[in-house]
């Protein structure tokens, strides 16, 4: 396709999808508000924004960045931290710090992502297995457009007749081609287990889908959440980190996974500053608005070329990841190609396959990022593996996903 078509084929994309484009803009208005809100509740001043080194004793920025989350999304408390090293690192605290020897770790949502494989089976690694811990999976359900659904039969007779003692749910898709899960469906599932089972723990696997929707997990009952800071509510600002929130108890446990059951979070240096966190949080309502507009728009214009896309241009997007069925590995490679060649960083070289630590296929990832790996700034990725099928994210702002889609088009 060359530029003139490419960008007359955006235009007419642009036009239909501004319906859509204007309850997104209301989305990001709500969440705007509930930040600023926040960040007023809880007198964020200049003196926040600096680091401490050693112990960390009394660091007041951490501290009050913690409570911060904990006001935005609701709940009790919440850990925040740039030692948490990504949300795989995230969510293997929050599974190390709520279960036990002899527990039973039940994912309703598949299996979970690829990176986790080794934190729940791998053996002779510290995994969850290794601790005496049983896991089972329950696949989701497909309803109309491909809309996932929770299996409630399995789910309720696994906790009718085994003592389970987390649930765990992933919103986004992974290496999937599925909708994300929304929060209203999390809300189903929370009160589904509870009624059967009320100690069980819901844990929420929340990349990609901060300030996706007006509510969060959290506020639908879920125990626990956990996501990256270099993901939706870093803003694509935050340096790195990752969080976990809810209930006061199950944090506090978190918190000796990441220091030391003697040190919780009294403990935690961080001598480079506190002030991208805060910034990139603040900023994050409306840098999500423009990468689910992003998203629309390359499931719009490809849908339109005959391609299968995720999600589907007149559906609500509950993450920041559009899937595209390419079908064919040279495809897959030209995409992400394109991808890094109009991106801000090494836009001069060319992404190719590798083994990627914590991935089962080889994986080609296209991500041009002023942070490494953030997904929240325009990418790419994918295993390479059938039926090839290429994971679109980010974009901090919508005019560089409009560049990147004009230039997938001519390059396809």
């Amino acid at each position: 396709m060359d530029k003139s078509a490419a960008k007359h084929l955006r235009i007419q994309c642009e036009k239909s999808l501004k319906e859509q484009f204007s309850r997104l803009d209301d989305v990001a208005l709500v969440n705007q508000k509930k930040v600023l809100d926040a960040f007023k509740n809880q007198s964020v001043q200049a003196r926040h924004l600096g680091g401490t080194t050693g112990y960390g004793y009394d660091d007041i920025g951490r501290d009050t960045l913690c409570r911060l989350y904990a006001d935005i999304f609701h709940c009790e408390s919440a850990i925040v931290s740039p030692n948490i090293v990504s949300g795989t690192h995230a969510l293997t605290l929050m599974l190390f710090g709520v279960l036990r020897p002899n527990d039973k770790l039940l994912a309703v949502s598949g299996m979970p992502y690829d990176t986790l494989t080794d934190v729940i089976l791998a053996e002779n690694k510290g995994s969850l297995k290794d601790f005496g811990i049983d896991f089972e999976h329950i696949e989701l359900k497909e309803g109309e457009n491909q809309t996932p659904l929770f299996d409630f039969d399995a789910i309720g007779n696994k906790l009718k007749t085994e003592k389970i003692k987390a649930v765990f749910a992933a919103r986004s898709r992974g290496y999937s081609l599925r909708q994300a899960i929304c929060v209203e469906q999390i809300a189903e599932l929370v009160k589904f287990v509870k009624k059967i089972s009320p100690s069980t723990l819901v844990l929420i696997d929340n990349c990609y889908g901060e300030f996706v929707q007006e509510i969060e997990p959290t506020d639908v009952g879920a125990d626990l959440m956990a996501g990256s800071l270099i993901k939706n509510i870093g803003g694509g600002i935050a340096p790195t980190g990752g969080y976990i929130a809810g209930r006061e108890e199950l944090v506090t446990l978190v918190s000796y996974r990441l220091t030391a059951p003697s040190l919780g979070m009294e403990e935690g240096s961080y001598a480079y500053g506190y002030l991208p966190y805060y910034q990139g949080l603040f900023f994050a309502p409306s840098v999500v608005k423009n990468a689910l507009k992003g998203s629309l728009l390359f499931a719009k214009a490809y849908t339109e070329l005959g391609y299968d896309t995720l999600p589907k241009p007149n559906m609500r997007p509950y993450d920041v990841v559009t899937s595209i069925r390419l079908g064919s590995e040279q495809k897959l490679i030209d995409f992400c190609g394109a991808i890094q060649e109009i991106s801000p960083i090494d836009s001069n070289v060319k992404p190719m396959p590798w083994d990627m630590p914590g991935y089962q296929d080889q994986v080609i990832m296209a991500a041009g990022a002023f942070v490494q790996g953030s997904s929240i700034e325009l990418s790419a990725d994918s295993p390479i593996k059938e039926p090839y099928i290429v994971y679109v994210q980010g974009g901090v702002t919508y005019e560089h996903a409009v560049l990147a889609l004009e230039h997938t088009l001519e390059t396809l």
